[in-house]
């Protein structure tokens, strides 16, 4: 089955894909969508928070060793569960600070991680477990890090890969250092790289291009004049921003050359930092690969469409966005439909086959 079948079978609502080489860029759409279209891209925001913390590293703001209780006053006294499956009462003091380099590697130990009984991880669903796409639900930044204080650590700081809070984390650090999360990605990312689209929000004028997002059977989950009509109280930089594919192209192609970050800043978020363990016990989200900054990093072959290197991430509303430093491909796919899981949808995996060929002149059609 084809991108067009699963539309024309009511499985999507309608997609875009793209996929370059250089100069060379490969745009199909399927549905009722175009080229400019605007999506929630979910977690592919990762990558794009990360980036804006190394922008503050070059600067000289910050630096990987930095403990963040310095902004993050909080953080500064955590406490961590004894065990991973003791309850949330039975805790000890963490056995060092928390990094900027914690954050960074999604080992800060706070988020999701498997089993989800876990007491300490069940009590971070709970009290913090607003689904990521419902951006109007979290309060504003100093109030969700003061919740979030009062929740012991699933794990030792830098031990354990928890998925997403790091990034969420990662954006109120932004916020102290620089004064405004969505300020800075605007004025360091957006307006330099010509990301005319990219933001938390759709204002009035643009609302037309904003596709409505779905959940399972394509339910209508969000319409246009919905949660994206109005800036979030908390800019969400695990999953906020909308975008289009030409948008992420252009992050993309700035993640391949000097453009943003140094070649030095550029390797450090494109490389694997867990240890195999790490990388076990987080199967659940990872599936078999490593995690950079803000992204997984393939050194597996697991699925056809791995290639080893490749960085990026895929996001909760049917999103997908990697590129290949070795060959200098981007290639990205977004529709709005939810994926319900940690599991890669097949459709996904496909577009993914599909980019590894390189095959982006012939009838899109998985190998």
């Amino acid at each position: 089955m084809d991108l067009k079948d699963y539309v024309d079978s009511g499985k999507l609502p309608g997609v875009v894909t793209l996929v370059a080489h250089g100069d060379d860029v490969d745009v199909r759409t399927f549905g009722p969508v175009e080229r400019d279209t605007i999506f929630r891209i979910a977690s592919i925001t990762k990558p794009i928070t990360a980036a804006a913390v190394m922008l503050l590293i070059q600067d000289g703001k910050l630096a990987l060793d930095d403990s963040v209780s310095k902004w993050l006053p909080e953080l500064a006294d955590p406490k961590v569960v004894r065990t991973p499956d003791s309850p949330v009462d039975d805790v000890m003091p963490a056995r060092r600070p928390l990094t900027v380099f914690d954050l960074l590697t999604s080992r800060a130990g706070y988020g999701f991680a498997t089993p989800f009984e876990r007491p300490a991880v069940e009590m971070f669903g709970d009290v913090m477990g607003w689904d990521g796409r419902d951006v109007q639900a979290p309060p504003p930044p100093d109030e969700w890090l003061a919740r979030l204080a009062g929740i012991p650590m699933a794990a030792q700081p830098g031990e354990e890969f928890l998925y997403h809070a790091a990034s969420d984390l990662q954006g109120v650090l932004i916020s102290r250092v620089a004064g405004s999360f969505p300020d800075f990605l605007a004025e360091r990312i957006f307006e330099p790289l010509g990301m005319v689209d990219t933001a938390f929000w759709v204002p009035p004028d643009k609302i037309d291009r904003l596709t409505s997002y779905y959940r399972g059977g394509l339910v209508l989950a969000d319409p246009p004049d919905g949660q994206w009509s109005k800036p979030p109280a908390f800019p969400s930089g695990g999953g906020g921003l909308v975008s289009t594919a030409d948008d992420w192209l252009k992050f993309g192609r700035a993640l391949l050359g000097d453009t943003l970050l140094s070649g030095e800043s550029r390797k450090l978020m494109t490389t694997d930092h867990l240890t195999a363990e790490q990388r076990e016990r987080g199967e659940l989200f990872l599936q078999g690969q490593g995690w950079g900054f803000g992204g997984s990093v393939d050194i597996a072959y697991r699925v056809a469409g791995n290639v080893l290197g490749r960085y990026g991430w895929v996001g909760g509303t049917g999103t997908s966005a990697y590129i290949v430093p070795s060959t200098g491909q981007v290639a990205i796919l977004l529709t709005q439909l939810a994926v319900e899981d940690a599991e890669s949808p097949q459709y996904i995996e496909e577009f993914w086959e599909y980019a590894a060929a390189g095959r982006t002149h012939e009838p899109w059609s998985p190998m």
